[in-house]
C-alpha cells in the first residue's frame, strides 16, 4: 500500500474494516442491557493506564510527548501509556473483558457505540471539564454522543473532497467550484469528466482510490456521501429499508456507476501526482503528497451535489474513559490536558488532519480561513450528525450504532457490486434487507 493508503487507515477509520467476524464485534462482551454508570470518580490521584493505537511514527511521538509533559507538569497523577499496533487495536479492545480495560482508551470513531453497548466505555461528561467539551468542534461532539451523553472526543477529525489539477482543468475549459457555495451538481461533474476525457489520451481522468477496495471501510467512508447527498441515509430510525434504497439513492448510484469508464485504477498510487488524472476523490490525508507534486496547480473542491447538498464523511480516532475505571477524575484530568491546544496542534501537525477543537482549528496554518484546506474546515463547521441529514449541513457522521459493522459491510458490498455492473436497485434492496434482518435479530442494538 502507498503511504497515503496507510495514513487513511489510521486517520479515517478503516480499522473498522473489521478483521473480526462482524457478528463477533457486535456480540462480544454480552448484551447491551443495564446501566453504563459503572465508572467511579476515585481520588483524582495515582497511576492511570492509557491505551492507544500505534500509528505513524510522528503520531506516536506526539502522543508520547504529551504523556511525558503531563507527567512532569504535576505530581498527583502518573499516566502509563501502552501502544498497541493499529491493525490489532480494535480486536484487542473487543477481546478484552471490560474489567481488564484501561482507565483511558483511544478508539476508532465508528466502534464507539459498540463499546458502549458492551459496557466498555463510560460517559465522560462528569470527568472532563466544561471547557474541554465546549472547545470540541460540533462535528467532533456529534461523533462522540449517544442519547445526550458524550463517550468520546477526538484530537483530530477527517474530511473528503476532490483534489483537482488546475492546469488540466483549465486546458479542458472546465469551470470548477471555488467552495461549498458553488459546488458541482452530479450532472456537472459528469460533464466535467466528459470534457476531460476529450483532452486525455486514455480517457481515464478520475481517481477514486480504487486500490483501497470498495467493499471495505473506504467504500463506506468515501462514498456514503453520495447516499446522503441524494437525500438518503445508511440507516434511519434503526432501519435501512426506505432510507438506503430510495429511488433517489438508486439514481445516484447509477450515476456513480456511469463514472467507471473515466476511472484510472491507480494501481501504482500515482495517478494524480503524475498527472494521469485531473481529479482525485479522496480526503485530507493526501494533501501533503499532492501539494508537493502539483504546487500552485492544486485546487481543493467539494464533492458533487446529488440534490440534497454536498456532503462529506467525518470522524476519526477518539478518546474515552473505560467503564470500569476506579479513577474517573484522574482520567478526565488527563483528557483535559491531552485535548489542549499544544497537544492537539502537535498531533495534527504530525498527521496533517483537521484539528477537532475550535481553538486549534482557528489557528491551523492549513485549515484556517484563507489557507489551502479551508474547505475541510468549512465542511466540518456544518455538521449533520447521523440522522435528519438536511440540505444545509455537510459533514455527516457514520451511523452511531452498535450494529455499524453490519451496516458498513452490507453497504460497501452493495457499492462494490454496483461499481462492478450490478443493478443499483437490486443491490441496495438486498443490503437494506440484510441490515434490517440483523438489527431485528439483535433487538435494534438498543443502548439504554
Amino acid at each position: 500500500m502507498t503511504a497515503g493508503n496507510r495514513r487513511y487507515r489510521r486517520t479515517a477509520c478503516t480499522g473498522l474494516a473489521l478483521a473480526l467476524p462482524l457478528a463477533a464485534l457486535a456480540a462480544c462482551g454480552g448484551s447491551g442491557s443495564g446501566s453504563d454508570a459503572s465508572a467511579e470518580a476515585g481520588s483524582g490521584k495515582g497511576t492511570i493506564s492509557v491505551w492507544a493505537h500505534q500509528g505513524q511514527k510522528s503520531e506516536d511521538t506526539a502522543l508520547q510527548n504529551a504523556v511525558k509533559s503531563f507527567n512532569s507538569s504535576q505530581s498527583t497523577i502518573k499516566v502509563e501509556l501502552k501502544l498497541i499496533p493499529g491493525n490489532d487495536y480494535t480486536k484487542t479492545i473487543t477481546a478484552t473483558d471490560a474489567s481488564k480495560l484501561p482507565d483511558v482508551m483511544e478508539f476508532d470513531g465508528p466502534t464507539m457505540a459498540n463499546f458502549v453497548y458492551n459496557k466498555k466505555l463510560a460517559p465522560i461528561d462528569s470527568y472532563v471539564s466544561a471547557g474541554t467539551l465546549d472547545n470540541a468542534t460540533p462535528a467532533n461532539k456529534k461523533q462522540g454522543e449517544i442519547g445526550g451523553k458524550h463517550y468520546g472526543l477526538g484530537m483530530y477529525d477527517s474530511g473528503l473532497g476532490i483534489y483537482g489539477n488546475k492546469k488540466l482543468l483549465d486546458a479542458a475549459g472546465i469551470k470548477y467550484p471555488k467552495g461549498l457555495s458553488d459546488d458541482w451538481t452530479a450532472a456537472q461533474f459528469t460533464d466535467a469528466l466528459k470534457a476531460l476525457k476529450a483532452k486525455d489520451s486514455d480517457g481515464k481522468v478520475l481517481d477514486l482510490q480504487e486500490g483501497n477496495g470498495l467493499a471495505t471501510e473506504w467504500g463506506t467512508y468515501g462514498f456514503s456521501p453520495v447516499v446522503w447527498s441524494a437525500g438518503g441515509s445508511l440507516l434511519k430510525n434503526g432501519k435501512a429499508a426506505g432510507a438506503l434504497d430510495t429511488p433517489a439513492v438508486v439514481s445516484a448510484l447509477k450515476t456513480f456507476q456511469s463514472w467507471k469508464p473515466y476511472v484510472d485504477p491507480n494501481t501504482d498510487g500515482n495517478a494524480f501526482t503524475k498527472g494521469r488524472v485531473a481529479l482525485s476523490w479522496v480526503g485530507h490525508w493526501m494533501y501533503p503528497a499532492y501539494s508537493q507534486a502539483l504546487g500552485k496547480n492544486l485546487v481543493v473542491l467539494p464533492l458533487p451535489d446529488f440534490g440534497n447538498g454536498p456532503k462529506t464523511g467525518q470522524g476519526s480516532w477518539a478518546w474515552g474513559i473505560g467503564a470500569n475505571t476506579k479513577n474517573g477524575k484522574a482520567a478526565g484530568a488527563f483528557l483535559d490536558y491531552l485535548l489542549n491546544d499544544t497537544n492537539v496542534t502537535a498531533m495534527t501537525t504530525a498527521n496533517g488532519a483537521p484539528p477537532a477543537t475550535t481553538s486549534a482549528l482557528a489557528k491551523s496554518p492549513l485549515y484556517k480561513q484563507g489557507r489551502p484546506l479551508q474547505l475541510f474546515a468549512d465542511q466540518l463547521a456544518k455538521p449533520c450528525g447521523d440522522s435528519d441529514i438536511a440540505k444545509s449541513c455537510v459533514a455527516t457522521t457514520r451511523p452511531v450504532t452498535a450494529g455499524y459493522p453490519t451496516v458498513t459491510a452490507k453497504f460497501s458490498e452493495a457499492l462494490n457490486s454496483v461499481y462492478g455492473g450490478a443493478d443499483p436497485k437490486e443491490a441496495l434492496a438486498k443490503a437494506a434487507r440484510a441490515i434490517d434482518q440483523d438489527f431485528s435479530d439483535n433487538a435494534g442494538y438498543k443502548i439504554p
